[in-house]
């Protein structure tokens, strides 16, 4: 009997010792990963930004929008991503017919596990805020093109360093923002709704994802916002705690907003996929005095900001 229970008691110990090891060698692995997360260049963001203003307004339909298109998918196919384009029409609010274009870029097509990272990229046909033209056009700086602007330098940063333990994709959606100021929610957001009802692969799903929507303006932040706390709490808790410990708490505010439609709604909804937004919004000003006017240019685009989003999604990527 005495015998038997030494062996057990030295087997024990060596499972113990067992464990032990794997956990250090965890916390090792765990640590480099750290080490290695890549630094996002906020210049390099910036000038995706402003290479897209000098297109021109990106609206549906128009000359700028196909440049804008052709840019992006070039660039990521330059970048190394396996690009995939879905082209469809949809139908306005004010029955106008609009040919659009969902642009979807995977970087290691061969991991299960993926991340999904998504912002739109067209441009409001119209400054229907602008107190002076409401009729004219914006160039859109901040709503729309600073989301693709961080997505394009997270695809350079991607192709340059070695690649996360997880899959991205990245997708730019279309159609978002012609929708009606007044009435059904769901005249907003019609490439994020045709790609949910029809994804790019069969049955694909991600982990989780995250929108980025008006994400480069001066003095932004960002609070977590309704739909992201229902459909995904320990997502947003996972990029706000991220943000914090990288020095952004000043940007990504610990308060709770309400729920805003935009198009992580549709993937939570329609895709089942659980997304979060990272949207520039305050309930007692709403989405800045930029929104919808000709004030949305680069003026308003902050490095600072397009740096902390940025940096703050590689290192929730990379830890994956």
């Amino acid at each position: 009997m005495r015998i038997q229970l030494v062996i057990l008691i030295t087997a024990l110990g060596i499972a113990s010792c067992t464990m032990d090891k794997e956990k250090k060698s965890k916390e090792a692995e765990d640590a480099s990963r750290i080490v290695n997360v890549p630094e996002f260049n906020p210049d390099s963001a910036f000038q995706f930004v402003q290479q897209q203003v000098d297109f021109g307004p990106r609206i549906p339909n128009s000359a700028a929008h196909r440049k804008a298109s052709d840019y992006s998918i070039a660039q990521f196919k330059k970048y190394g991503a396996i690009v995939t384009t879905q082209s469809f029409s949809a139908t306005s609010y004010d029955n106008q017919k609009l040919n659009l274009t969902n642009i979807i870029a995977s970087f290691n097509p061969e991991k299960k596990k993926r991340i999904l990272l998504a912002a739109h990229w067209d441009t409001r046909p119209f400054a229907d805020k602008d107190p002076e033209k409401p009729t004219s056009t914006f160039d859109g700086a901040n709503d729309g093109g600073s989301g693709v602007g961080v997505l394009l330098e997270i695809a350079r940063v991607l192709k340059s360093n070695p690649a996360p333990e997880v899959g991205v994709d990245i997708i730019l959606f279309d159609g978002e923002d012609w929708g009606e100021m007044e009435g059904e929610q769901t005249t907003w957001c019609l490439g994020s709704q045709h790609w949910s009802k029809n994804k790019h692969v069969a049955n694909y799903s991600a982990y989780y994802g995250i929108l980025l929507d008006m994400v480069g303006g001066k003095n932004a932040q960002f609070a977590r916002e309704g739909y992201s706390m229902e459909y995904a709490p320990s997502v947003t808790d996972k990029v706000w705690n991220t943000a914090a410990n990288l020095g952004f708490s000043h940007i990504f505010i610990n308060e709770k907003i309400g729920a805003v439609t935009d198009d992580h709604r549709f993937v939570n909804e329609i895709g089942k996929i659980p997304m979060i937004d990272i949207i520039n919004y305050d309930p007692a000003t709403g989405f800045g005095d930029f929104h919808h006017t000709r004030k949305d240019n680069m003026e308003i685009i902050s490095k600072e900001t397009l740096h902390a989003v940025g940096q703050t999604l590689l290192y929730v990527v990379y830890h994956e």
